[in-house]
């Protein structure tokens, strides 16, 4: 039965963010930036100490046991730290939280595309100031009034980072507005934002555990900042959701953060490959960013990108493309395994001649 238009009407309607393919069947899965080798060792450990009583009881709404983790690890109050399920989940409710002024929020036209569908979800203006020609982010763009920022470091899909003298010009130009730091990639890249973190009250840092803490499929994210951000976000989803985070996921979420030796190795490895592939890549004639992230952004002056993509996935290579004057010529590729990079590049080799 189709739904009437009386009905239709008084629905509300938002362009969704549409998340990349995942096949079911045995592939090269390089389009999602999930990280190729498995969680911490002590991950598989705290699964094994879960029973399935332990299920029959609501979680720790405060989240206790991975705050604190995650609070020992970077050296802040357990009261600076709000976990959600995946970064996702925390800044949809940073958006929420803190983006209510009425003025238009800033954000880069080629960015993250969820922060468009949160803005439209929640009726929020926003402008999207351009990036320059080498996909980076002109400062100078966000000297303006505004009703907050957000911007990812590195940027996504476009792998540039920022140093931190670049996030502090932003802050100190927007005293009086929230900016987060969406820092789903960092670990790859360079020093955080959480350095800003006491000279800044109006800086959130978000981090996740799906890339390099390799715990997609757990949903696992955090925000950093003073407490009195941190006690308005809980205070938010408190009156949303109390018992976000599942005991299987505080659980094992804290044995990852306590790995560090593990965490460094994995990130050491994924640099390591990113950085072979991009010799790999400038050999074939290929044209990228400096990526700093675990995912290189990269075309080839004489393939047509869209094509590019319908051949690789036609041998099973699943890599990300999005049409578009900008970006229609692009290709993100996440780093995978040395095995799977090397399975991309045969493949390469023998197309681009």
């Amino acid at each position: 039965m189709a739904v009437r238009e009386e009905l239709l009407g008084k629905i509300r309607k938002v362009e969704p963010y549409v998340p990349g393919e995942q096949p079911q069947e045995k592939v090269i899965k390089l389009n999602t930036n999930e990280n190729p080798y498995p969680p911490a060792p002590g991950v598989q450990k705290a699964l094994e100490t879960l029973r399935a009583e332990d299920f029959r009881l609501y979680p720790d709404p405060a989240c206790g046991i991975l705050v604190d983790a995650l609070a020992d690890e970077y050296g802040v109050g357990s009261d600076q730290v709000f976990v959600g399920v995946g970064s996702d989940d925390v800044i949809s409710l940073c958006f929420l939280t803190f983006f209510n002024s009425g003025r238009p929020i800033l954000f880069p036209d080629i960015t993250y595309s969820f922060y468009k569908v949160w803005a439209g979800l929640y009726g929020i203006p926003y402008e999207c100031p351009k990036l320059d020609d080498n996909f980076r982010i002109v400062r100078e763009d966000y000297y303006r009034e505004n009703g907050g920022i957000i911007f990812p470091n590195p940027n996504a899909p476009t792998a540039v980072y920022e140093e931190l003298d670049f996030v502090e010009d932003i802050l100190e130009h927007n005293r009086d507005s929230v900016v987060i730091v969406d820092e789903a990639y960092v670990d790859f890249a360079g020093k955080s934002a959480m350095e800003l973190i006491d000279r800044y009250d109006n800086l959130i840092v978000t981090q996740t555990f799906s890339k390099s803490r390799s715990m997609a499929g757990m949903r696992i994210g955090f925000a950093v900042s003073n407490p009195d951000l941190i006690r308005c976000l809980n205070d938010v989803k408190y009156s949303f959701n109390s018992y976000t985070m599942s005991r299987a996921a505080l659980v094992c979420g804290a044995e990852a953060v306590k790995d560090r030796n593990y965490f460094e190795e994995s990130i050491s490895r994924i640099i390591a490959t990113r950085e072979r592939a991009k010799e790999e890549l400038k050999k074939l004639g290929f044209v990228f960013t400096d990526s700093r992230a675990n995912f290189l952004f990269a075309k080839h002056p004489d393939y047509d990108g869209g094509q590019l993509f319908e051949e690789l996935k036609a041998q099973k290579i699943y890599v990300r493309h999005w049409p578009g004057e900008r970006l229609g010529q692009y290709l993100r590729i996440t780093v995978g395994t040395d095995e799977e990079m090397d399975r991309l590049f045969d493949f390469l080799r023998k197309k681009i001649r």
